[in-house]
C-alpha cells in the first residue's frame, strides 16, 4: 500500500473542501482530482491508499483513492484522474512544506486519522483524571 499527498491550493480549510467536492459531484461525478501525471506506482496506490490533502500548510484530511484512470480536461487535454471516496477523512494535523504536484506518501509517514487518534488517547486520559490511580498506575497504561 502506497499514499499520495496532494497540496489542496486555494483551500481554506476542511470544510471549505468539503464544500467544493459536494459541488463537484453534483455537477460532474464521480468525485475526481485531476493531475498531469499517471502514477508508476499505481497499483499499489490501489492497493487501500489515501489522497492526503495538504490543506494551509498542514496535512489535515485524506479520502480513500478507488481508482486511476486516464482522463480528459474540459478542454480536451489528456490527464489522470484519482477517483475518490466522497468521505473525508480528518487527521491529527502535521506541518507539510509546499511542494508541486503530488507525492508519494509511505503508510507510517501518514499522520493518524483524527478518531482513531481520540480513541487511543481516551483510556490514558481517562486514567490521567481519575483520582483513584496513582501515578505509577498511570504510567504503566
Amino acid at each position: 500500500m502506497l499514499h499520495i499527498a496532494k497540496l489542496a491550493v486555494g483551500v481554506r480549510d476542511i470544510e471549505h473542501i468539503r464544500a467544493l467536492q459536494a459541488d463537484r459531484m453534483r455537477t460532474n461525478p464521480p468525485l475526481r482530482h485531476r493531475t498531469r501525471n499517471f502514477p508508476r506506482r499505481g497499483d499499489e496506490v490501489l492497493d487501500g491508499g489515501s489522497l492526503y490533502w495538504v490543506i494551509s500548510g498542514s496535512m489535515l484530511a485524506r479520502q480513500r483513492i478507488l481508482d486511476i484512470i486516464e482522463d480528459q480536461r474540459d478542454d480536451q487535454s489528456k490527464c489522470t484522474s484519482f477517483i475518490l471516496d466522497s468521505r473525508l477523512v480528518p487527521l491529527i494535523g502535521r506541518p507539510t512544506r509546499p511542494f508541486q504536484g503530488w507525492r508519494y506518501l509511505q503508510p507510517e509517514a501518514a499522520p493518524a486519522d483524527l478518531d482513531h487518534a481520540v480513541m487511543w488517547f481516551t483510556p490514558v486520559l481517562d486514567c490521567v483524571a481519575s483520582p483513584s490511580l496513582n501515578k505509577r498506575a498511570a504510567l504503566r497504561i
